[in-house]
């Protein structure tokens, strides 16, 4: 099962919020007690990871009620094949977890029949079953409560119609996502190795070798456990040079589970010292290096596919594994916190693997698409949520100022970006956003590049010039043709920029021939791309009408031409230019100079 995004109601002030995505990674921004801890805990509750209490129930201070009655977490899951056929499931399917009522466990919302004799067949005994069975003269392959439950779900599923929360079945939840979760305000290196080992301590405890032996299997573990910990250990020497040694000693009792593990360093010609008096820095430090080395086991234990077994059965694919960081850069530099994003960006990019995380930090929220920052804020003492889709440049603009102001960042600050680019005008203002996301995957905002509309290439220079000379890093981007006025002379340039013009100053086009923005794309995508948005009276557009024009000013004629022979014709070069960068469906289909362009210049903006 995996899960796609999930809804709260009724948990603490999650009064209610809708559909928060599970992403590769989610960040989730927003004020102080604004909600984003209880976001990840009742992620937890719904994956059976966290117990709730009555002083859980949201408070209302409007109502007489005094609380909510009940917390409801609800999850989209899509099922993989075996699931689907294990379980008589659907591809896609909500799924949720109450707390407050009579109603316990996990329920899943699926057609169901109208004979409520049918519906939550999980809960009958053998007996009531096998009476079901012989009511609905069903034959079931044998005599046993499994035979008799399969035939029955096979039936009520045939005649089922209407949309009911019913008893999911047997098994089902332990196909849920696993949760692993760092705290960075608590998170302790002992807590880190815990839960980076237990996943292994599961696996362990419930290999084929180990089944009905008792007398020496803790210790049998115990040892296991401690060659899993040798990498990490050295991992952590590696990544912490002035630790010459450690050792992780782990507690493992079958009644207890795996508990504890406690990790000593040594430093120098020093004994070893518990990491309680080793300072915060190094506890810090250590952590995170644990989180590194769990990553490594994230994608030793994710395959794509599912296995097969000696029965020549397909076995279970692989579960999700959801990672979750509560505030994982608190009191950390702004190197560390880069090194947080990497490791973020590792563990996201593992197959099978989801990441969440809640952070004040900007350099964090910056290094992800926009779309993938959920901002919870508070307003009359409920969480309330806002997200961006497939938004324009602007909307994603205001958007992060809002961010900015929920963390108490002055705005200015988003004016920091790493890279600003100057182009000409309002073409290259709407198409170049959505041209760099699909050639790059990713925003311009979440690349740290701040673009500049300049209404033509003089203004483009001088703030290109501006921003240059006081130490800001920026690109001009103007058409080849601007080449032929003196402004933009190899001298002038040079004056503006110093003795590496070429390091601030790209001309569009000009290494392919091209003399402007617009000429860049080939014949046959203009075509293509006319016939879609400006379909012509007569006849359709070929690659000819187009290659005729580009003796002249290619992106006048263009433009006029699809005006006189289309009733949809652009209504100017921005309406033109930004319709043909929505119909490219793929990164290749963005011409090679652009792509070779925004490649430079997400490097730049990274440096």
């Amino acid at each position: 099962m995996r899960l796609e995004n999930y809804s709260v109601t009724g948990f603490r002030s999650l009064t209610e919020i809708r559909e928060v995505p599970i992403g590769s990674p989610t960040i989730v921004a927003g004020h102080n007690d604004g909600g984003k801890t209880a976001a990840l805990v009742a992620l937890g509750f719904l994956l059976g990871e966290h117990q709730m209490a009555p002083a859980d129930l949201s408070y209302l201070p409007d109502s007489s009620e005094g609380r909510c009655g009940s917390v409801e977490v609800t999850g989209l899951f899509m099922l993989d094949p075996w699931e689907q056929s294990q379980f008589l499931l659907p591809e896609w399917m909500l799924m949720r977890r109450v707390f407050g009522t009579e109603r316990n466990g996990w329920e899943c919302l699926i057609a169901v029949p109208a004979d409520e004799e049918l519906r939550n067949l999980e809960s009958l005994g053998a007996t009531e079953l096998r009476g079901l069975v012989k009511k609905y003269n069903l034959s079931p392959e044998a005599s046993r409560k499994a035979d008799y439950l399969k035939v029955l779900r096979e039936y009520a599923r045939e005649i089922s119609d209407d949309e009911d929360w019913v008893t999911a079945p047997a098994g089902l939840s332990a196909r849920l996502p696993r949760l692993l979760a760092f705290d960075g305000r608590a998170q302790t290196p002992e807590q880190a190795v815990v839960a980076a080992l237990t996943t292994r301590f599961d696996e362990h405890t419930n290999a084929p070798d180990l089944l009905g032996r008792v007398g020496e299997i803790e210790e049998e573990i115990k040892q296991r456990l401690r060659t899993d910990s040798k990498s990490l250990c050295d991992h952590i020497k590696l990544r912490c040079p002035d630790i010459t040694d450690l050792v992780v000693e782990p507690e493992v009792s079958f009644k207890k589970g795996f508990r504890n593990a406690n990790l000593r360093l040594v430093r120098g010609n020093r004994g070893p010292v518990e990491l309680d008096r080793a300072g915060q820095g190094s506890t810090r430090r250590i952590s995170l290096a644990i989180w590194e080395w769990a990553s490594q086991l994230l994608a030793e234990k994710n395959p794509n596919e599912a296995t097969v077994g000696d029965d020549d059965e397909p076995t279970p694919p692989p579960v999700q594994t959801i990672v979750v960081y509560d505030e994982p850069d608190t009191h950390l530099d702004y190197r560390f916190q880069r090194a947080v994003m990497d490791l973020i960006r590792e563990q996201s990019a593992i197959p099978n693997v989801n990441v969440v995380v809640a952070t004040h930090s900007m350099n964090l929220i910056d290094g992800v698409d926009i779309a993938d920052v959920v901002n919870l804020k508070l307003v009359d003492g409920h969480t309330v949520v806002e997200r961006l889709g497939h938004e324009t440049h602007e909307e994603i603009d205001r958007f992060l100022g809002k961010v900015a102001e929920s963390l108490g960042i002055r705005n200015s600050v988003l004016l920091h970006e790493r890279l600003f680019v100057a182009v000409e005008g309002p073409s290259e203002q709407q198409a170049f956003p959505l041209l760099f996301r699909l050639s790059e995957g990713l925003t311009l905002q979440a690349a740290g590049i701040a673009l500049w509309a300049c209404d033509n290439n003089e203004g483009a220079l001088h703030l290109a010039a501006y921003l240059a000379a006081r130490g800001r890093r920026v690109r001009l981007v103007a058409d080849a043709d601007s080449r032929r006025n003196r402004m933009f002379s190899h001298s002038n340039l040079t004056r503006h920029f110093g003795a590496q013009p070429n390091d601030f100053a790209t001309f569009l086009g000009e290494a392919e021939g091209h003399a402007e923005f617009e000429a860049v794309f080939d014949d046959a995508l203009w075509a293509r791309v006319a016939n879609e948005r400006w379909p012509r009276r007569a006849r359709d557009w070929t690659a000819h009408d187009f290659a005729v024009l580009r003796s002249g000013k290619f992106s006048s004629d263009v433009l006029e031409m699809l005006r006189q022979g289309s009733e949809a014709g652009p209504q100017g070069k921005p309406d033109m230019m930004c319709s043909l960068a929505l119909s490219l469906r793929k990164p290749e289909d963005v011409p090679e100079a652009l792509r070779k362009l925004f490649e430079e210049l997400r490097e730049l903006a990274a440096a």
